[in-house]
């Protein structure tokens, strides 16, 4: 069991996998002019709520935006997997596929085995989401082991509004100890 979780203010590990529009994502580099970056990690296609979820996440592009915050959702689902949900999501953003295990036990996400072939077929991520911030640093972690457990995009960026904000001066919270 791996119980090893990022930490706030903490620097993200450098973890990039495959873009399904080509060439590969390195998801600690926002992409210019944006200097803060969203990674959402969803379980795959086998999960309606994760369709459900990437598809609102359309909405809050471009108040992410706005705020020089850019988006990207990864999965370890197969490339085809991954197109075939994008079908549905139509994601006014970037997606990665392919997380190998190894790669979300160093973001410190909960993992799940498939329940039946049916499911999926193989090993997949929970849901998490990381906020990085232009250090390159976990301003927000949030990592849950449950599908419908995921923040709610109308509070995040109404809060990542208020961290951006120069005149809050507002610090990561979380790193006590």
């Amino acid at each position: 069991m791996n119980n090893f979780k990022l930490a706030a203010g903490e620097a993200f590990p450098g973890v990039t996998v495959s873009d399904l529009k080509g060439g590969e994502l390195n998801l600690a580099q926002p992409t210019k002019p944006h200097d803060w970056r969203v990674v959402v990690v969803y379980r795959g296609k086998h999960c309606p709520v994760c369709t459900r979820y990437l598809t609102e996440l359309n909405a809050f592009v471009p108040k992410l935006f706005e705020l020089g915050i850019d988006l990207v959702a990864i999965s370890a689902d197969t490339q085809d997997k991954a197109k075939a949900q994008m079908l549905d999501v139509k994601p006014d953003y970037p997606v990665g596929y392919g997380l190998s295990v190894e790669q979300m036990q160093k973001l410190g996400v909960y993992i799940s085995v498939p329940r039946s072939p049916e499911e999926t077929d193989r090993e997949f991520s929970e849901p998490a989401l990381f906020v990085i911030n232009e250090k390159g640093e976990l301003q927000v972690v949030d990592i849950a082991n449950a599908p419908f457990a995921r923040p709610n995009f109308d509070s995040l960026v109404m809060g990542l509004g208020f961290i951006r904000n120069p005149d809050n001066n507002y610090p990561i919270r979380g790193t006590f100890g």
